[in-house]
């Protein structure tokens, strides 16, 4: 029954989730060990672990990006959007952590390791837009958030969280 979950799973996702769930019911119900395809249900509910983490990482990106707007850009049309966005993925953010709490320890270390990133990509967008002045560009190379700060209300020309 092994490799026929397995091939199942490698055919039909949908189909193979819907027997897994059966199973899995079934041997609930029983107390009993059914044949389940264990190696690719672990598998599966820690990718959508991981899926959580990234869309977490992917969110705090965006944050973080636009903050360095904010910060960084002379441009004042776009400021609002910018804290449009900035608002509603920290909604998205605090949804995510409500539902999978144990995400909130890995705040710190996305926001380290998504920083540098987001800072190649704004000076990249200052560039294109004729923005990358001498003041911009020490801005952006000096720019550090806290967690509270991706987190939180805050905004940058605010006082420190």
């Amino acid at each position: 029954m092994g490799d026929r979950m397995a091939d199942l799973h490698a055919q039909d996702f949908v189909r193979w989730t819907e027997e897994q769930a059966r199973a899995l019911r079934r041997a609930a119900r029983a107390g009993a060990n059914s044949p389940v395809d264990w190696e690719n249900v672990a598998e599966e509910i820690e990718s959508l672990g991981i899926s959580q983490k990234h869309e977490l990482r992917s969110r705090i990106a965006a944050v973080i990006e636009h903050l360095l707007k904010l910060e960084c850009s002379p441009a004042k049309d776009p400021r609002a959007g910018w804290m449009d966005t900035i608002g509603r993925e920290r909604d998205e953010i605090e949804r995510l952590l409500g539902d999978s709490p144990s995400l909130a320890g890995a705040v710190a270390d996305l926001v380290a390791a998504e920083l540098p990133r987001a800072v190649r990509a704004i000076g990249r967008t200052l560039r294109l837009y004729g923005e990358a002045s001498v003041e911009a560009t020490a801005k952006l190379a000096a720019a550090s958030y806290t967690p509270e700060q991706i987190l939180g209300d805050w905004f940058p020309g605010e006082a420190d969280a």
